[in-house]
């Protein structure tokens, strides 16, 4: 059993440093973001007449310092604590060599071992939530800054000066064709003041859409990893039996649906993000389209964030991926055919450069001497990390 100077000793220095390189960069696309937000913003002209931005200037709902506590720190604070609470300690440590045998029992895993599982479950967790909100807000702000749409309220945040209005058309033929449209540019405004030349002009996408879908989004899918929250899983036929008798061997008998208490709490954040989104439609900040695009937006990186750093929800038993080689910490190299498997960024069966892995490669090498080939299937129901088959 390694102790905990050994724990630490075997953890690659060049490893610990390309995940504190990919800290850096995901500080950096978010810093991207803060950019684009400073950039000067495009103003698109509009109409006077136009009634889809004639709406009245309303109280937010969810303010900007609202939205980051409820999707920034609520779920780092729950994924930090669900990482030290719900990780359990005994998949930390190897099963016995034998699963049969009654005279080998499973070892108590060591402290310093237990600690590191859970405190690298909190690491990816952290990783893929800052990942998803930085794309998410940089993604926002170009696009924001790129596009310039008039808010729903842009005219009542402009008090356009009408008497002015053949002095900023820019286009249209309403001075010629009766009925026709005539664009203004927002220089016509007698405000133009922060409200109206930057905040004025940045409906789409909805920030706050795009913000809350991805942060709470990652949450309800860390949740249902963590709950093993999932519709019943069933290869198709003829993979499994589709017997469906009333015994052990029936397809019935081989998934079930979570207790309903268990998806609630899963959701809770989907609803709420659902409702941060909804509430920039009734306070008249955003035009439908905006906020479905943004919302859009934030599944996307949500779900590109999540399966990066976690295990598939049906598969994984809650686990975050693990750690990458320590021969692999930067570059993989030309001349691996695939990102997956045995060949991909974890090394060798995943485990290379791990205490743990250690010891599971010295348990396979005894399996091998007395069983034959032999090969690590993954963690059982039972919460075994790794079992021997013949």
């Amino acid at each position: 059993m390694p102790t905990v100077k050994e724990t630490v000793a075997a953890i690659s220095k060049l490893l610990v440093l390309s995940y504190i390189i990919d800290w850096i960069f995901i500080v950096g696309i978010a810093l991207i973001g803060y950019g684009f937000y400073k950039q000067p913003q495009n103003h698109h002209p509009f109409s006077l007449t136009d009634p889809t931005i004639s709406y009245p200037l309303s109280e937010e709902t969810v303010t900007t310092t609202t939205l980051i506590l409820v999707c920034l720190f609520a779920p780092a604070i729950l994924i930090l604590l669900g990482s030290w609470l719900l990780v359990p300690a005994k998949a930390t440590s190897a099963s016995t060599y034998n699963p049969s045998s009654t005279s080998n029992p499973t070892p108590k895993p060591p402290a310093a071992q237990s600690i590191r599982r859970k405190f690298w479950e909190w690491n990816a967790g952290w990783m893929g939530l800052a990942l998803a909100l930085a794309s998410a807000w940089t993604a926002t702000q170009g696009l924001k800054v790129l596009v310039g749409k008039p808010r729903p309220d842009m005219l009542a945040r402009c008090d356009p000066d009408v008497s002015r209005v053949t002095e900023f058309t820019v286009s249209g033929l309403g001075s010629s064709v009766s009925g026709a449209a005539t664009l203004v540019s927002w220089e016509i405004c007698r405000n133009q003041g922060r409200m109206l030349r930057i905040d004025g002009f940045a409906s789409f996408p909805s920030g706050h859409s795009s913000f809350s879908f991805a942060g709470l989004i990652y949450l309800t899918l860390w949740l249902c990893s963590k709950f093993s929250v999932a519709f019943p899983y069933l290869p198709r036929y003829p993979v499994e039996d589709q017997r469906h008798i009333d015994d052990s061997t029936s397809v019935r008998k081989r998934g079930a649906a979570p207790p309903v208490y268990l998806m609630l709490i899963a959701f809770v954040p989907t609803a709420t993000a659902s409702f941060i989104a909804a509430s920039r439609w009734f306070n008249y900040r955003h035009h439908g389209f905006d906020i479905l695009f943004g919302s859009a937006l934030g599944v996307f990186f949500a779900y590109i964030a999540f399966n990066m750093y976690h295990l598939p929800i049906r598969r994984g038993a809650g686990w975050a991926w693990g750690a990458r080689s320590r021969k692999r910490a930067f570059v993989r190299g030309v001349g691996f055919p695939s990102s997956l498997g045995n060949d991909g960024w974890a090394g060798e069966w995943a485990l290379d450069g791990d205490v743990e892995g250690a010891g599971v490669r010295d348990m396979v090498v005894r399996g091998q001497g007395a069983q034959g080939q032999g090969r690590i299937k993954p963690e059982g129901s039972e919460g075994e990390a790794v079992r021997l088959e013949g």
